[in-house]
């Protein structure tokens, strides 16, 4: 079955088969048409045919940027031309200077890279917060290797635009328009000729990463109003840097639609209770996203969630305050925790609490008394162990990778 087949049969049949799925990770080579082949990685790595070279679409990670070129020489003699950052996150950037050295070597010129104007100044951030970033890298994903993705070795954009920019590369004319969403410096690339559009991860497979817990802003308004700009274009292939191509411009509309109307509703309805005089502390226990669009097998919650991309609508129109007034200027949270422990007889009698309601299945109360009884008796190996038993149970009931990365690291601290 071809990768377009796979994603037909999942969606037409409303079938969902587990994230492996739809990710195709393993670093093999498909041809999706005619001068349109991709590599899947993480991300994938598309790459075009022209009669100047090779266009590649995003350059992956570094361990999967040599095997990406070596199936584009494989699949053309010609060196790669130009290379277009749909955004600069590492996963899409971090093998572009694989790229340079290859082209080097092969006695080729450099390869033009454009992007966005955003990137260049977003790989500034990162070399200014790179401890961070290798912290929540690790924590997010549950891995040490994920520490050296954040190198201070970028290849910067020598063309950028603000708007849009027409980009002819021998034969291909490609049109580059931006858009918010995941990141404020997005880029969807689209080949009029062919119907063809590379949307980056403003379309990943999952439920859209609009409310990341540990990274900057994002956008789920805009990257609603992006998915409907994407529809009027019509595409024939709708082509993503993370999980299956599709083909069919009606099976295209409705998985873009379904996914604009998901994200559409959460901000409408956390809007309405923040107008309305809400807590934050209400409007994540109440706003939900439809059951029958999150059963969609491309909407799952297997990485980001509803439940965080209400906090980033928050925190995109109000701020961090979270109508809580404790909260404005709290106590220590190990003060806290201690009193909290005086009250109820011990961190003992906190820790044994947690543990009650951990086994009953309230886990989301109990972490509050299994981290209060730790912070309030951070010494004793009984009450650690009761928080570390919490956490991991916690862990293994959560869908979303974020979560399960950020429990998993709590269960081992």
């Amino acid at each position: 079955m071809t990768l377009l087949e796979q994603s037909a049969r999942l969606i037409d049949e409303s079938v969902y088969e587990g994230p492996r799925s739809v990710q195709p990770m393993d670093g093999s080579f498909h041809e999706i048409a005619d001068g349109i082949a991709v590599v899947c990685a993480f991300s994938h790595v598309w790459s075009l045919a022209t009669d100047e070279g090779l266009v590649a679409i995003d350059t992956s990670l570094p361990m999967f940027a040599p095997g990406v070129l070596r199936h584009l020489h494989k699949w053309r003699s010609q060196p790669v031309h130009t290379i277009v950052y749909t955004h600069g996150h590492a996963d899409h950037v971090g093998g572009a200077p694989a790229f340079v050295e290859d082209a080097k070597e092969r006695g080729s010129p450099a390869p033009q890279v454009v992007a966005h104007e955003a990137v260049g100044p977003r790989f500034d951030r990162y070399n200014l917060t790179h401890g961070y970033n290798q912290t929540i890298n690790r924590r997010q994903f549950s891995a040490n290797d994920m520490l050296d993705l954040f190198a201070d070795d970028w290849v910067y954009p020598n063309t950028t635009y603000t708007d849009a920019l027409d980009l002819e590369v021998g034969s291909a004319s490609l049109q580059l328009m931006h858009a918010q969403g995941e990141t404020d410096d997005h880029t969807m690339v689209w080949m009029p000729q062919e119907q063809a559009l590379f949307v980056g991860d403003l379309f990943i497979w999952f439920f859209p990463n609009a409310g990341n817990p540990q990274k900057v802003q994002r956008y789920p308004s805009e990257w609603a109003a992006a998915l409907r700009r994407m529809i009027e274009l019509r595409p024939k292939f709708l082509l993503p840097a993370h999980g299956l191509p599709i083909a069919g411009e009606e099976r295209i509309a409705m998985v873009l639609n379904d996914v604009a109307t998901a994200l559409e509703g959460l901000v409408a309805d956390t809007l309405e209770m923040m107008n309305a005089g809400a807590r934050l502390d209400d409007i994540i226990h109440q706003v939900r996203v439809p059951d029958d669009l999150m059963d969609k097998p491309y909407l799952r919650a297997a990485y980001d969630e509803p439940e965080f991309v209400v906090r980033n609508i928050w925190r995109l129109y109000g701020g961090w305050y979270d109508g809580n007034p404790a909260r404005l200027k709290p106590a220590p949270d190990q003060a806290l925790a201690a009193e909290v422990a005086q009250l109820a007889g011990g961190a003992a009698a906190v820790a044994a609490r947690a543990s009650e309601l951990g086994k009953a299945g309230n886990l989301r109360l109990a972490c509050h008394l299994a981290e209060w009884a730790a912070q309030a008796a951070p010494d004793d190996p009984e009450v650690l162990e009761v928080r570390a038993d919490v956490y991991r149970q916690r862990r293994d009931q959560e869908q979303s990778l974020m979560s399960r990365g950020i429990y998993n690291d709590a269960s081992q601290s």
